[in-house]
């Protein structure tokens, strides 16, 4: 039995966590995390093309935690008040197998139990920062 199932920020209604991968998120990562019983969301597989801002409104009206690639959604909390409640993970790593961000997604979330609700956590090979809005 993993830890997650006692983290009340991280449920979803159906007792898994929820996320949004935005469509920079590799899909054998997507796959993987599926595999791990997240309740993965796929911009690349329902609304590619779909803007930053439409992302954060599918996030917001689902209330899943945005994983992503894309150093933007800082300004778009920041600077222009778009403040998804569960939260973004930033994942800033350069080069990766294409499996290793589910396995940093899962470490932030069921290991380190970092909280996402209303924080955008950035996540490198040296560090995890949060920051709150």
């Amino acid at each position: 039995m993993h830890a997650r199932w006692n983290v009340n920020w991280f449920i979803h209604k159906n007792g898994i966590m929820s996320l949004l991968a935005n469509e920079n998120f590799p899909k054998a990562s997507v796959l993987l995390l599926r595999n791990m019983n997240y309740d993965v969301l796929s911009i690349r597989e329902d609304n590619p093309s779909i803007s930053d801002t439409g992302i954060m409104e599918i996030a917001e009206k689902e209330q899943r935690i945005i994983v992503t690639f894309d150093r933007d959604y800082g300004d778009l909390i920041f600077r222009y008040n778009f403040k998804p409640s569960k939260g973004v993970i930033y994942l800033r790593i350069e080069t990766f197998w294409r499996k290793e961000p589910a396995i940093h997604v899962h470490y932030l979330l069921n290991i380190m139990k970092v909280e996402t609700d209303r924080r955008l956590t950035v996540f490198n090979e040296t560090s995890v920062r949060q920051r709150k809005y």
